[in-house]
Order: structure tokens, then C-alpha cells, then sequence
């Protein structure tokens, strides 16, 4: 039954235009009691009274008045106020130990070439690397998610070598470790106001996916080592993976980034004490 007790956390929000030329948000919401889904509409008029920060991911919302369907899964929401906002991302300190850590991995690099094109890499992009968020609502999806992410990936790398794979190329684990997911500075947009996370539409004009961007990069720049890990770092071609790792006779260090980036990503969607 429908209850005004019951508080809510955002999962996604957007904004679209309905046939008849007006605004419809889709708001989906997830009670933290039992993990169910509850998927919501708001009319144009319900938009136009409430500030977009209220949808922010991971703020806790209670419907005040809205009508249910019968299985109670789907609501047209008319009226709902904020519980609990949830903080947007790092803050600036946060962001500068995070970030200062990253660029001791770039040193570590022995290539000349390696090194010297990741340093001009983030010379030029170091503001969007250090807002952009890991993804949508998956894993790491604040502002700052995506240094994060790729810092654990990196300390993952560390404790691989360090045990099972002493004779791997570290060069090539680590520049995989740092583009792998580079392609979401670009694939992603963050309202730094808001914290809101959407897609950036003139991406998808030029490139398929992130996993596309990193790979062509490093490919472009003669780095195919990396380059055919990034391809296999989602595993399986229906997840977005250009090489799929049930394939035969892959050579070991292919798997390398794609178990890495899972155990990050596993442990992202357990938001950090610090965005608490």
C-alpha cells in the first residue's frame, strides 16, 4: 500500500519530451529496506515546481502524494520533498590526494613514450578527469567517481604484480589501468551544481563506447598491448567487450584489466564513508 513513511533513494532521473511536445521526467527509486525498484513520471507541471537538485543520485526522497499501480512498482508522482541530500562528490582536498596519487603511477611508467604521452594527456583533460564520474548509477557515480576508480584499479594492478604475474609489463597493466575507462570524460556530463549524471549525446555521434575510445587511443599511439586489454576489460561482447574472453588460446594478460575493473567496480557500489 502506498505510505508516506517510506523514504526513498534516487537511483536515475532524466528529463525527455512526450509526443505532445512537453516535459515528462522518468525518476527511478530504490527502497533501501528491501532493494525494490519503484519506477516514477512527472508531468511537466510536477517538474516546473521542484529544483533538479532534489533527483541528485543517492539523495533520499518521500513521495507525498502520487497514484500507484497495482503491483505498487510504478507511480505518477505529483508531490515529493527531500529527506536526506547526498553530497555530489569529493571534496577539493579529497580530489587533490586522489589525484596526486594517480600521477605517481604515470612516473612509475619506464617507457619514455608511455609516460610522456600520458602526462600531455592529462595536462590537457585533468579538469574533466577530475569531475567525471565512473558511470551513470552502476558504480562510483558522483562527481570525482571516475579518478577514484581508476586510482583502485591501479592499487589492484600493484597487488597483482606483486604476487601471481611478477613477469607481466607493468607499463602496459598500468597504461591499460589509467585509459581503460578514459572515454567517459567524454561519455558522460555532470551538472557540478546538481550532481545530476547523463549521457553526452554528440559522443555517441563518433564513437560506440568508452571501451572504443581507449582502444582506438592507445592503437593510434602504438601502445597494442594495452590496447587489446582495454578491448577485453568488459569480458563479454553482449557487455560491450571488443574481445570477449570466452575465446581460446587469449594470452594471459589479456584478462588482467577486466578482473581488476570488476573488483573496483564490485566494491563502488558500496558508496564511500566520505559521500555519506
Amino acid at each position: 500500500m502506498f505510505s508516506t513513511e517510506i523514504n526513498y533513494e534516487v537511483v536515475t532521473y532524466s528529463v525527455g519530451d512526450t509526443k505532445a511536445g512537453t516535459k515528462m521526467g522518468k525518476l527511478q527509486l530504490k527502497n533501501p529496506e528491501d532493494n525494490t525498484l519503484l519506477n516514477c513520471i512527472l508531468w511537466e507541471e510536477t517538474i516546473k515546481r521542484m529544483d533538479s537538485k532534489i533527483f541528485r543520485s543517492g539523495n533520499i526522497l518521500r513521495i507525498v502524494s502520487g497514484s500507484f499501480n497495482e503491483k505498487y512498482n510504478n507511480c505518477l508522482v505529483s508531490a515529493i520533498e527531500l529527506v536526506e541530500e547526498a553530497l555530489i562528490g569529493l571534496t577539493n582536498e579529497q580530489t587533490t590526494d586522489y589525484y596526486n596519487k594517480f600521477i605517481t603511477y604515470i612516473d612509475k611508467i619506464k617507457e619514455d613514450k608511455k609516460r610522456e604521452f600520458l602526462i600531455n594527456f592529462f595536462k590537457e583533460h585533468e579538469s574533466q578527469f577530475k569531475i567525471a564520474p565512473a558511470a551513470k548509477m552502476m558504480h562510483h557515480n558522483y562527481m570525482g567517481g571516475l579518478l577514484v576508480h581508476t586510482l583502485e584499479c591501479l592499487q589492484f594492478a600493484d597487488k597483482v604484480v606483486e604476487t601471481a604475474f611478477q613477469k607481466i609489463n607493468t607499463d602496459d597493466l598500468y597504461l591499460a589501468c589509467i585509459l581503460h575507462d578514459i572515454g567517459k570524460i567524454f561519455e558522460y556530463k555532470i551538472d557540478t551544481e546538481s550532481g545530476l549524471i547523463d549521457y553526452n549525446e554528440d559522443f555517441k555521434k563518433d564513437w560506440l563506447t568508452h571501451t572504443q575510445y581507449g582502444f582506438n587511443l592507445c592503437m593510434n599511439n602504438g601502445f597494442k598491448q594495452a590496447a587489446r586489454m582495454i578491448a577485453a576489460h568488459h569480458g563479454r561482447i553482449e557487455w560491450g567487450a571488443m574481445i570477449d574472453l570466452n575465446e581460446k588460446d587469449l594470452e594471459p594478460c589479456v584478462y588482467l584489466v577486466h578482473h581488476i575493473d570488476d573488483l573496483s567496480a564490485k566494491f563502488g557500489k558500496i558508496k564511500p564513508t566520505m559521500l555519506k
